[in-house]
């Protein structure tokens, strides 16, 4: 009988909890709350109890109405049931709490994890707090070991100094113009690279304890027809340089290229073709040639000369009077005057440049130096990127002309591979169409496996030109942030072409940036301004 309330009893009629109901005429009134906590007072608390069979207990007992039987609630067992990734790396106990019944045993998760076939990375714990929670709750019981991959082969480059001539490219698509170190150098016999051979890895186990094999690394030689360097002899994975020189990094290796140093090149030393490195502690004199595979390093003046370098091209002093350089990298002077200067990176000029023809596949820097009175004025300059100079143009001279956002080569290079792709793709997609005809006829299951592996080859030659599609995108998609960027003013006539848009210049403008915003040539003072051109 419940203690507080005559009349109202509780009983167990196996798993059903039953309400008797007799009340007196003298009784309290009964509510939801007061039932329940009658119910936690005589240890039925936990069953699962029916909402509707207690409203109706209420309303009888208030009533006077008696009701010998009233079902109101339900003792349960708790149950489970197991998950099972379907890569068998993992399993869950889904538990389904007990209401006044037997709460879940740990032997009862065991076993049925052992007819599942888990016997491998069992969390005892997790099935002891799974057990003793008695929530409804999905929790992990069992991990498998994931296996572990190997590792590529890794080169570590061991000289601290080296060049690396393969320009990187920041977010905004522009190169690093303030890389010019001076020349490294190493000797013979002097460690450059060691190898750091691929890795096999380490096998894993799923939770049935089936082994899982893990992929290798790529495993990767030393760069092939190393210049100046060679794999040692006692070392398979280490590099050393065989004579002195100056170590350039090329991918898996380092070239060690060879210096030539000279006091000048005139007509005692003839014209220079050297396959590495020149040093000039002088000048060059007019009609003279400098070719070289690396850098070349000018101390004086580049006078009416031609230089052409495989890699950066330094001139400490100016390059003038119709003086032509060209630089498979970087050129960095102190000004240039009347003379054609050429750059696959990037043309970095300390003071100014007048009259001069100027080309770079990046940028074009003017005034490093002279930041208030550097000068772009006459003649042409073409960047890719950028074109930064503290003053543009003279009031007293000639049309100074400029080219942004065109890179031919750049274009050339993905309109070649976007037919390449597109032949790779036509040869898969008629191998596909083979294999498909050839697998109807039993006779040419040879045929049938060849034609397989040649439609594999062809898709993984496909694959791989994709990454560098997305790649040439990417660079030409940065030519729309082409912009030039004006330190202190724009004077004279300048003509300012941003790809196929021509822009004549004919008044005064003050520091800011021109640049482009959908079909408009922009210009951005230096409080943030922007003042469409036309």
């Amino acid at each position: 009988m419940a203690d507080g309330y005559p009349g109202l009893v509780f009983q167990e009629e196996g798993d059903a909890l039953v309400a008797a109901v007799f009340p007196p005429d003298e009784r309290p009134v009964l509510d939801d709350a007061s039932v329940r906590a009658e119910l936690d007072l005589s240890g039925y608390g936990q069953w699962r109890l029916s909402e509707n069979a207690l409203l109706a207990l209420v309303e009888r007992y208030n009533a006077g109405l008696a009701e010998p039987a009233l079902t109101i609630g339900q003792r349960e067992d708790a149950s489970f049931a197991l998950e099972v990734a379907p890569d068998a790396m993992q399993a869950w106990v889904i538990i389904k709490p007990s209401h006044g019944g037997k709460r879940l045993e740990p032997e009862s998760v065991y076993l049925a994890l052992g007819e599942a076939g888990v016997t491998f990375g069992i969390d005892e714990a997790a099935v002891s707090a799974a057990c003793e929670g008695n929530e409804a709750a999905r929790m992990l019981v069992a991990a498998g070991m994931p296996a572990e991959n190997g590792e590529d082969a890794r080169f570590e480059l061991l000289v601290a100094d080296a060049r690396d001539r393969t320009p990187h490219l920041d977010e905004r698509g522009l190169i690093d113009f303030r890389d010019q170190g001076a020349i490294p150098t190493v000797s013979a016999g002097q460690p450059l690279m060691r190898r750091i051979p691929a890795t096999s890895g380490k096998a894993g186990r799923n939770i049935r304890g089936e082994a899982l094999d893990p992929v290798p690394g790529k495993n990767e030689p030393f760069a092939e027809n190393l210049v100046g360097a060679c794999v040692a002899a006692d070392d398979a994975n280490l590099l050393r340089a065989v004579v002195s020189g100056q170590p350039v990094r090329c991918g898996n290796g380092v070239n060690v290229e060879s210096v030539l140093h000279l006091r000048g090149v005139n007509m005692a030393t003839g014209n220079i073709a050297f396959d590495g490195t020149v040093n000039i502690d002088g000048e060059v004199l007019p009609g003279m040639k400098v070719n070289a595979s690396g850098d070349i390093v000018v101390a004086g003046v580049v006078d009416n000369a031609l230089l052409d370098a495989g890699g950066d091209i330094r001139v400490a002093g100016g390059i003038i009077a119709k003086s032509r350089v060209r630089a498979g990298g970087a050129v960095s002077v102190r000004f240039v005057e009347n003379a054609q200067v050429q750059a696959g990176t990037n043309v970095v000029i300390e003071d100014s440049a007048l009259q001069a023809e100027l080309q770079s596949n990046n940028q074009i820097i003017v005034g490093l130096k002279s930041t208030h009175r550097g000068r772009l004025a006459g003649g042409s300059a073409r960047a890719m990127m950028l074109i930064r100079t503290p003053i543009l143009g003279s009031s007293t001279g000639g049309v100074t002309q400029l080219l942004l956002g065109v890179n031919p080569v750049l274009e050339a290079q993905y309109q070649e591979l976007l037919r390449k792709i597109e032949k790779q793709r036509e040869d898969e997609q008629n191998l596909e169409k083979l294999v498909k005809h050839l697998s109807k006829q039993p006779d040419k299951a040879a045929l049938v496996e060849r034609a397989k592996n040649s439609w594999q080859q062809a898709l993984q030659g496909w694959a791989k030109l994709l990454p560098e599609r997305e790649e040439l995108e990417r660079q030409l998609a940065l030519v729309a942030g082409a912009r030039v960027d004006i330190g202190v003013g724009i004077e004279g006539a300048v003509d300012l072409t941003f790809g196929k848009r021509l822009l004549r210049l004919r008044r005064s403008y003050g520091p800011g940036s021109l640049g482009t915003a959908g079909e408009q040539v922009v210009f951005t003072d230096a409080g943030g301004r922007e003042m469409p051109l036309s």
